[in-house]
């Protein structure tokens, strides 16, 4: 018997979601909780589990086309049904219940599930990887391939990364062997197809007009489909800049004090196992200074005429990944020791990297930082996300002279930036909080003061 699967509803009320890739094809036998497809919503990528065990009958979306949750999506034919109908059901049999992505259906066999052959009923044979490295990237894997029988095995971003390259993971793979698949391992790859390929001015010493490269219409533009996060931020961006009315302010720091602090803390071998880091330092010193400026830490409800003001910190931190920006939350911040956020703030970097943060994870929110920092920028102007009410902006930290008391002495400086809306926060409410952070940074025992 033929079942379906639609799209289902993968949290915080998206409505549609982009077929990034396909991990099975019409005829593909698979069992229950394999991977069917990768899935970017608006905020995450998702991996799709087969909720059935059974032959693959049709694909209902290819990659790359937007689809709404509730769309038929892929179509099985079910293992245990015949011609005549479904099986009587067995009492112990329950019925089907909806379950969340990423956890799959509640298995009934034993065992793990195994990946997806890249060629079913394929002998494997010895792999020739001159002849790999050879072939053109547009060439099809499984002419070339035949001892690559499973799908290679790495995570979203660096499919993204080897798709953007024009690159198959499968030619990778049968390189580096049965292993997960790293972003360095493409670019090797890359590399070693561009070194054989011959160079213009190798073929002809003499190179004529006719004979020169010349960039057709197509090849001197790239055009790029406005989908999943990058789609998201922009349209929430906007929506930020003409409905919030935005206000900044900056502030240099001396921070000789917090980076004298931090130095110590890293010599301490009871903390050996964390990495705390400035920005620890900052999102503590914010949580502080929410307390004694709630207005930072409120949300604007029109619908409602209300201003909604949090009695805790859902602390945003911005990260940016191949797939765009992107905001993970840390919960009730506020509750968190420095180690506590040191901890927190790494784990959110490595997940976002990995491309495997959920929607869960970026939901909400009542206040954000940016580390513009880490690329060498020392101030901006951060748009406020959509709900909050403030943003800090982190610069870097730059060794600079200024006075220091009553002498020029080389200090550690950075700039904070503190965007408001001026809806919820007037020039003096943003002025004290922005003074409440920077007093602790500048000393860091100050923060004993606060409650």
């Amino acid at each position: 018997m033929i079942a379906e699967f639609r799209l289902p509803d993968l949290g915080e009320g998206l409505t549609e979601a982009e077929v990034v890739t396909w991990l099975v094809a019409p005829g593909d036998a698979v069992s229950l909780n394999q991977t069917l497809a990768e899935v970017e919503t608006a905020k995450a990528i998702v991996e799709l589990p087969s909720p059935y065990e059974g032959t693959v009958s049709a694909l209902h979306a290819e990659a790359g086309q937007t689809i709404a949750v509730g769309a038929p999506l892929i179509a099985f034919d079910v293992v245990g049904e015949d011609e005549d109908g479904p099986a009587p059901a067995s009492d112990s049999e329950e019925k089907a219940q909806p379950n969340l992505v990423g956890y799959g259906a509640a298995p009934t066999t034993a065992g793990r599930p195994a990946r997806r052959a890249r060629r079913i009923g394929a002998t494997p044979a010895p792999v020739d990887t001159a002849v790999l490295e050879a072939a053109p990237h547009d060439a099809s894997p499984s002419a070339a391939v035949d001892a690559v029988i499973e799908r290679p095995r790495s995570t979203p971003p660096v499919r993204a990364h080897a798709k953007r390259l024009g690159i198959d993971l499968v030619l990778i793979a049968a390189d580096v062997g049965d292993r997960v698949i790293t972003r360095r391992d493409v670019d090797a790859y890359a590399e070693r197809i561009a070194a054989r390929t011959p160079r213009a001015d190798d073929l002809s010493s003499t190179p004529t007009p006719s004979t020169a490269s010349v960039l057709t219409d197509a090849e001197r533009e790239t055009r790029i489909p406005i989908r999943g996060v990058r789609k998201h931020t922009a349209a929430a961006m906007v929506q930020s800049a003409f409905t919030a009315p935005h206000v900044t302010v900056f502030h240099t720091v001396d921070v000789t004090a917090t980076m004298d602090l931090l130095s110590t803390l890293r010599d301490d071998r009871a903390l050996s196992a964390h990495r705390i880091g400035p920005l620890a330092v900052v999102a503590k010193a914010v949580c502080l200074a929410l307390g004694r400026t709630p207005g930072l830490n409120s949300r604007w409800d029109e619908a409602a005429g209300e201003i909604v003001q949090h009695n805790y910190v859902d602390l945003g931190i911005a990260a940016a990944t191949d797939r765009g920006l992107i905001v993970p939350m840390i919960r009730d911040a506020e509750q968190l020791t420095l180690v506590g956020l040191a901890d927190a703030v790494k784990s959110l970097a490595e997940v976002a990297r990995a491309g495997k943060t959920s929607p869960a994870e970026l939901a909400g929110g009542t206040f954000s930082i940016s580390n513009i920092g880490v690329f060498g920028v020392d101030a901006g102007t951060p748009i406020l996300p959509p709900g909050q009410s403030g943003i800090l902006a982190v610069g870097a930290v730059r060794r600079q002279p200024w006075e220091h008391h009553g002498e020029i002495a080389l200090r550690q400086m950075m700039t904070l930036s503190l965007s408001f809306d001026h809806r919820l926060v007037d020039g003096a409410e943003g002025a004290s909080f922005l003074k409440d952070v920077a007093d602790i940074l500048e000393e860091p025992g100050r923060a004993m003061l606060l409650r």
